[in-house]
């Protein structure tokens, strides 16, 4: 058995918010209504959550830069998140890169993306895909999108200009997926959150399984293991191995991150408890495999360019 990782780390998925901006819709109706969400209800996290914060939670993880993936900015301000993260103090690594929000089948979209692309600390886009019919479980204005040659034309344009995508979507919704990452073969896709096996019954977990692999063929795909407890909310490492040992089955380590998802994966494990479980799977692992699962993947996925944890000025989170 090999020795868990304990090398340089890079978190390449979380989220930042200050609640006063009151720019995040889903966060406000939580606040006001009490709305659960497919993780349940989000009363622990609706509190302002800045770098400070995050860098409590990730103390003891020897995190040396992360990437801030865009946490439902209102779509009524435009380009006014990544000019937030802009204002922040990166001198730590925390929000390093960012991947920034673009609905891609919106007003303006062309402006919009070489807007962002024209920062150089974004270095992708994430239109969340996830529909469900019920709308707590839903994270997409509708179905389908991925079809729509108006939302495609949008996907061009981030491919145009060098961006990745991130991908975040359901199970049932890998087949229109999978016809996607065909069609724009010159564009990486990242699939976020280990590609949602939100389905826990004996069918919904062999889509995810089917799904999950057929995706994995494709070389323009990636994948980023994250927030698996909001899927498993009574997790334990058995529960969460035979996930973890699936994808990375499917993408193997050259193609897979680990990430915290924090704040919203601690509805359900501390920042601790995430990192624990992916260091004990990954210990049957070699270093070289390890390391690309913690560091290096994220590094060259998201062009972080960080050849030690000195380049980010020696500071550590």
């Amino acid at each position: 058995m090999m020795q868990p990782y304990d090398g340089p780390v890079i978190d390449p998925h979380h989220h930042l918010w200050d609640l006063s901006l009151q720019r995040h819709p889903w966060l406000q109706r939580a606040r006001a209504a009490g709305e659960e969400m497919v993780f349940g209800s989000l009363a622990p996290i609706l509190r302002d959550y800045g770098i400070e914060d995050y860098r409590t939670d990730a103390t003891h993880q020897n995190v040396v830069a992360t990437v801030h993936v865009e946490a439902g900015w209102s779509d009524e301000h435009p380009l006014e998140e990544s000019h937030w993260l802009d204002g922040l103090d990166h001198s730590c690594g925390v929000a390093h890169r960012y991947v920034a929000r673009v609905p891609l089948d919106g007003p303006d979209v062309m402006r919009l993306v070489e807007a962002e692309a024209a920062n150089p600390n974004v270095v992708g886009i994430r239109d969340i895909l996830s529909w469900h019919p019920e709308a707590a479980k839903s994270f997409a204005p509708r179905a389908n999108r991925m079809s729509d040659p108006a939302w495609r034309a949008g996907l061009a344009e981030v491919t145009r200009l060098g961006l990745v995508f991130d991908l975040m979507l359901y199970p049932w919704q890998m087949d229109e997926a999978l016809e996607l990452v065909r069609g724009f073969p010159q564009t990486l896709f990242v699939l976020n959150h280990g590609g949602s096996p939100a389905d826990r019954t004996e069918d919904g977990m062999a889509l995810w399984r089917r799904s999950l692999r057929a995706l994995g063929n494709e070389q323009n795909v990636r994948l980023k293991i994250s927030d698996l407890v909001a899927y498993d909310n009574q997790w334990t490492l058995e529960s969460l191995r035979p996930v973890i040992e699936h994808c990375l089955d499917c993408f193997g380590p050259a193609r897979s991150m680990f990430a915290s998802d924090f704040p919203v994966a601690g509805l359900h494990a501390s920042f601790d408890e995430v990192y624990q479980v992916f260091r004990t799977v990954a210990s049957q692992l070699s270093y070289d495999e390890q390391r690309a699962l913690f560091f290096a993947t994220a590094n060259d996925t998201y062009r972080l360019g960080i050849a030690e944890p000195a380049d980010i000025r020696g500071c550590h989170v």
